[in-house]
């Protein structure tokens, strides 16, 4: 890796690293701050609903806009509106315009996390992407491990708003390194904006992350129905605002489809295990973040190695041993009551295990597209990894609000079976995407 390209990964890896903290971050002061607004917990909620949806709404426009002003400045804007929302967000004197504030964050991270994914990809190439790729994820996968416990100690010597500005001087080092070191990319013609198919996207997909997340059949109908539209409106026009016959290629069908599938799994994960520990084992919210730490920490470790082999043997392959290692340490914990030594070490396997199922299928994807078509890929993998996760979390919190008035170890067993069988059917493309012959080289490898 050049010294250029290490300073274009840091840059990016701050943004990304900012995006996914401050949501972790913000969940732990919910309470808080809805006592210090005086409205209720439910209400509270749409502080970090805003955030989901509007990020979910930004998502589609992020390729065209990317081709239309060049990849760097798009994610230059993206994270100095991060920045400047981040201390709306703090001055918000009430809930409405505290709900406002955190949906302008949410639009400028729709566009950060994958314009800085299609930079890195441009900037180094197929040959190495997988260790690059890791390393994005494995900061990325410090925000759940790091934000419980930040949010906490903020909350303890400070006020809510302190979740807050921590963004601002970050954002500030990330904004001036941005200037200095990125590439802006070449505008293109990318046509004209497709109006009509940006809000059938992105109301789509908004209202169906929405109706996973609260377990609302109609919005979950309505959102499906607007994206169906979208895709048929999508194939007949000349300038779509997304390439969809990127999923031609198949590569990168397989690999988006074990990345979305994957996702299911990482995010059923992440709500599982704190109401797990808080539930059946009482677990005050501190001693919860702490007893996370090593999960995420095993997370960050993983996919520096997990981004290696994938550019050593390929990304079906480690994303094939990944899925493994997700049904094996989920079945434990279907069949008994792990002790607390044994509940660590099966947390820091689980960790091992996503980071060698999360990374591999998207750095597989990307490698699979030209670099041209980096900003439509990483658009719609993005897109396609927020439904799966959301799918995840309706699916785990389905089981638990039906079977926990039964009896908390029921509904946890049969939680448990449920991810074991995510993993089994996220093994399915993992599995044909490891068969899949290698690309062809392109004329820079070969030189």
């Amino acid at each position: 890796m050049t010294p250029a390209v290490r300073r274009i990964a840091a840059v990016v890896v701050l943004g990304a690293l900012l995006s996914m903290l401050d949501a972790t971050v913000v969940a732990v002061g919910l309470e808080t701050m809805a006592r210090d607004l005086g409205v209720d917990l439910a209400a509270a909620q749409w502080i970090a609903h805003s955030y989901l949806l509007a990020l979910a709404v930004a998502l589609p426009a992020c390729g065209w806009l990317g081709r239309r002003v060049g990849t760097g400045r798009l994610w230059l804007v993206a994270l100095a509106g991060f920045t400047l929302a981040s201390v709306l967000c703090a001055a918000a004197p009430t809930l409405g315009l505290l709900v406002a504030a955190r949906a302008l964050q949410g639009v400028a991270a729709g566009f950060l996390v994958p314009s800085g994914q299609a930079l890195l990809g441009q900037a180094v190439g197929p040959e190495r992407l997988g260790r690059v790729m890791a390393l994005l994820g494995a900061v990325v996968s410090l925000g759940p491990a790091l934000g419980p416990v930040v949010g906490g100690v903020l909350l303890e010597v400070a006020s809510w708003p302190w979740l807050f500005l921590i963004n601002v001087p970050l954002g500030a080092v990330g904004v001036v390194a941005g200037l200095r070191v990125l590439p802006r990319g070449t505008p293109a013609r990318p046509g004209p904006l497709d109006v009509p198919g940006l809000l059938l996207a992105g109301i789509g997909l908004s209202v169906l992350v929405y109706g996973l997340t609260v377990r609302a059949p109609l919005p979950m109908v309505a959102g499906a129905v607007l994206l169906v539209l979208f895709v048929v409106r999508t194939r007949r026009r000349p300038s779509p605002l997304t390439d969809l016959r990127l999923f031609a290629e198949r590569r990168y069908a397989l690999a988006t489809l074990c990345s979305t599938l994957t996702g299911a799994s990482l995010f059923g994960t992440v709500l599982v295990f704190p109401l797990l520990l808080q539930l059946a084992r009482g677990t005050g919210p501190v001693g919860t973040g702490l007893s996370l730490l090593s999960y995420g920490l095993a997370t960050a470790a993983s996919t520096p190695l997990a981004g290696r082999l994938t550019d050593r043997v390929g990304g079906g392959r480690v994303a094939v041993a990944g899925c493994v290692g997700l049904m094996l340490t989920a079945i434990p914990f279907a069949l008994w009551t792990p002790g607390p030594v044994l509940l660590q070490v099966l947390l820091v396997l689980r960790g091992v295990a996503i980071g060698f199922a999360a990374i591999p299928p998207t750095v597989a994807a990307y490698a699979a597209v030209r670099p041209e078509s980096l900003p439509d890929a990483t658009t719609q993998l993005n897109a396609l990894q927020r439904v799966g996760g959301a799918v995840g979390g309706a699916l785990v919190a389905t089981v638990l609000a039906t079977l926990l008035p039964a009896g908390t170890a029921a509904a946890f067993t049969a939680v448990f079976w449920l991810l074991a069988g995510l993993a089994a059917v996220a093994l399915v493309p993992a599995v044909l995407l490891a068969r899949q012959p290698a690309p062809e080289p392109t004329p820079r490898e070969r030189r």
